[in-house]
């Protein structure tokens, strides 16, 4: 069965942004492989102009959240909204429910609606109290007026089921392995093998870069710390000042280039990851993928994924003895080469847009039989 299938809720392709955009890439793309007609919504301010792309049809919708901030992002969805109400496709896919599931009542009708139900959003730290209010009620808007539902992580699984009872289809993100070429593009000049520490992430309270870097701050280690991320927001800012006098530690800033992230992760001694709310988190996995040997904050959302394959820390006393502590024996090595089995077999691309197909079509089933016998009462 071949379906028309829309792909709403992000920035747009290909991804200059994050992991909606990211996940989007891939699984148009997979999807128009596989026979489907898929259209993707794109910002208007996205780089990218051109009306398709490796076979997915582009929509460019007003977006003017460059000139009236965050309410823009919800006049933006609210756009690509009714644009696929014109359209009539089979299936419209939204990712994320931030500021599209406000709009629930002009949701496109006749489509099946799915919705990426996110990670809770309304956890993150960096979001005033208003503001989280807001999101658990916009939370509440995507499950009453969506159809159907994915979670990326099965601890959000269990919580949409535990608090609305409703259930969802688990489908990770996915990642790639370390390719040969990617490994060919080691430059040795600028990374010396297993000679520093990593973090990369968005400069955020909840991605717990204050107690990473103290932990590591407070060390008696002799090796470089690098730090992955644009710092040019409040909380970069005070995250710099505050570690300035630390010559170890190394502000890198943002690195949009790929194969040189990867090789980074690869050529890590210990890769730290802190984030600590959300679902699947895109950059574990591909540390995972990079072959990285990772400390991940204690949480279910890194538990779920890891299992016993990592080091785990709760605060910077936790990481200051990891610093201090860790080695790279046998054991280690068998860490890193079980993550990167689970890559492999769990989280492979390949993988995953078969998931999403399987449940798109079967969504399309169930919406065109409902619809069926709602016609002949």
């Amino acid at each position: 069965m071949k379906l028309r299938t829309a792909i709403l809720g992000t920035r747009g392709i290909p991804n200059y942004y994050g992991g909606f955009e990211h996940i989007s890439e891939y699984v148009s793309a997979g999807l128009v492989k596989r026979g489907h007609s898929v259209s993707v919504y794109n910002s208007h301010n996205h780089p990218y102009t051109q009306d398709s792309w490796n076979g997915v049809d582009i929509i460019h919708c007003y977006d003017p959240e460059y000139l009236i901030g965050t309410a823009g992002q919800f006049i933006y969805d609210m756009n690509c909204l009714l644009d696929a109400r014109k359209r009539k496709f089979d299936v419209v896919l939204i990712m994320g429910y931030t500021s599209s599931s406000v709009w629930g009542n002009i949701y496109p009708q006749g489509s099946a609606i799915i919705t990426n139900m996110d990670g809770m959003e309304w956890k993150r730290s960096k979001y005033s109290k208003p503001v989280q209010r807001f999101l658990r009620y916009a939370e509440k808007l995507a499950v009453k007026h969506s159809q159907y539902y994915i979670s990326d992580s099965m601890v959000i699984k269990s919580y949409l089921k535990d608090k609305y009872d409703v259930t969802s289809q688990y489908i990770p993100y996915g990642a790639d392995v370390f390719s040969t070429e990617e490994r060919e593009q080691y430059d040795a000049k600028e990374v010396l093998k297993e000679d520093y520490f990593l973090l990369m992430a968005r400069m955020e309270p909840e991605n717990n870069i204050d107690a990473i870097l103290a932990g590591f701050n407070s060390s008696n280690s002799q090796k470089k710390f690098k730090v992955l991320g644009d710092t040019g927001n409040r909380f970069g800012k005070f995250i710099v000042n505050k570690f300035a006098n630390d010559e170890r530690i190394e502000f890198k800033g943002a690195i949009f280039d790929t194969p040189k992230v990867r090789s980074l992760q690869n050529n890590s001694y210990l890769y730290f990851h802190g984030h600590s709310v959300g679902g699947t988190n895109p950059s574990l996995l591909e540390a995972m993928g990079s072959e990285a040997l990772i400390a991940a904050h204690n949480n279910p959302f890194n538990k779920s994924v890891l299992n016993t394959d990592a080091f785990y820390f709760s605060n910077a006393e936790e990481v200051k003895h990891l610093v201090e502590n860790v080695q790279r024996h046998d054991f280690e090595k068998n860490m890193v080469m079980n993550n990167l089995h689970k890559i492999q077999s769990q989280f492979n691309w390949e993988r995953v847009i078969d998931q999403y197909e399987t449940f798109i079509v079967e969504c399309y089933k169930n919406s065109n039989y409902e619809r069926i016998i709602a016609d002949q009462r």
